[in-house]
């Protein structure tokens, strides 16, 4: 079993230095580190296999790309993103201090929550502040709708350009498995304690098996969740005919598709162009969707989610393995060849007071406690 470790120096400078890597190191660097690709040789001619993930350790170990060997077709990218120079680039010379442009690519980490929080917004227009169990919380107010009624708020989370320390790539039996400790501390004093998150991707033939634990490591009491922001490709470029499994029975009602706050309403989704839950999945057709289901219908310990591209005779399966998934958003734009599927712990604005008492999915870690979000990624042929 071979091992390759590099460290990084949690230092104030453009570029932590590093130990090499072997041959799992990129020479492009994303946020101040090396991009890694773990990578593991097709043998079946039958069946569609997982070959390759590009990681970002210095943007909180966001996955750039995953590959996959189709046989007859060859090398197809799993993510819609750009190459690997072309996102250095955009991440590196276009993102803004927030890191808002790593949810749209690739697929990043989101934590401590995904989705959307709202709150009185500072004088400035920078911050905003909520309250959770009657504590303050003060937190980047990064994004804002495009409509004039719209309302600035926080968004996807605090690692977003996170760096990673103690990077471990790892031969392991049929693939490669890559490793990481994010030390957020508090988040800036954006966070009631400090948090540490270990994240654990694994290449193997039938699987991208992905891991984010949360632990506290703070004196406090503090919430968490944890999700992710996978852009799927649909290979063909035919959206409309692309087919999408949600096995769920509701949905969050939001004030509009500009906003996309949720008015605390839980709807039913049967008889409704929001009903993805037959076998088989559902033409997205021309419809839009970013929107939020709930009441999961979990079989043999998941909840699984099928972006089908028929046309390409591809599909892949994401497998939510946590109990503490209790939602799944969707977003998917009519003119773009991809669809998001965000398994998630929470409900959007999930300290809002539009939810009532209802548990809206933060899990509360006491100093010490640590929660796990599991995830697993199949390729198939429908």
């Amino acid at each position: 079993m071979k091992l390759f470790v590099y460290s990084v120096l949690m230092l104030s400078v453009a570029s932590p230095s590093l130990i090499a890597l072997g041959h799992a190191q990129t020479a492009i660097e994303v946020g101040g580190q090396k991009a890694v690709t773990i990578t593991r040789k097709a043998v079946s001619t039958s069946k569609p296999e997982f070959t390759s993930i590009t990681i970002l350790p210095g943007r909180g170990m966001e996955l750039q790309q995953i590959t996959a060997n189709f046989p007859g077709k060859g090398e197809v990218d799993v993510l819609a993103s750009p190459d690997l120079a072309a996102s250095a680039a955009i991440l590196d010379k276009k993102d803004d201090e927030f890191g808002n442009l790593g949810y749209r690519l690739g697929s990043a980490f989101l934590a401590p929550y995904p989705n959307r929080i709202r709150g009185t917004l500072s004088a400035d227009g920078k911050t905003l502040t909520t309250s959770w169990q009657g504590h303050s919380v003060t937190l980047p107010a990064n994004n804002i709708g495009k409509l004039p009624t719209a309302e600035r708020h926080a968004m996807h989370g605090l690692i977003l350009k996170a760096k990673t320390d103690e990077v471990s790539v790892e031969d392991i039996p049929g693939g490669q498995k890559i490793s990481g400790v994010i030390h957020s501390g508090d988040f800036g004093g954006h966070w009631l304690s400090k948090s540490q998150f270990v994240i654990t991707i694994k290449l193997l033939a039938d699987a991208v098996d992905v891991t984010v634990e949360a632990r506290n490591v703070g004196t406090e009491p503090e919430p968490m969740a944890i999700g992710w922001h996978p852009y799927f490709n649909l290979p063909s470029g035919d959206r409309t005919q692309a087919r999408i499994r949600i096995p769920a029975a509701s949905l969050a009602e939001v004030d509009n598709y500009d906003n996309v706050f949720p008015t605390g309403k839980i709807v039913p989704v049967k008889d409704t162009r929001f009903d993805l839950s037959a076998v088989g999945g559902t033409p997205l057709a021309k419809n839009y969707f970013d929107d939020n289901w709930s009441n999961l219908d979990w079989q043999k310990h998941a909840v699984t989610v099928q972006v089908i591209d028929p046309a390409a005779h591809y599909g892949v399966s994401i497998e939510g393995l946590s109990p503490n998934i209790k939602t799944i958003q969707m977003y998917a734009p009519p003119e773009k060849a991809f669809v998001a599927i965000e398994h998630q712990f929470n409900f959007a604005n999930p300290f809002g007071k539009e939810w009532n008492s209802m548990d809206t999915g933060m899990v509360t870690l006491k100093p010490g406690q640590a929660t796990q979000w599991h995830v697993r990624l199949g390729v198939f042929v429908p």
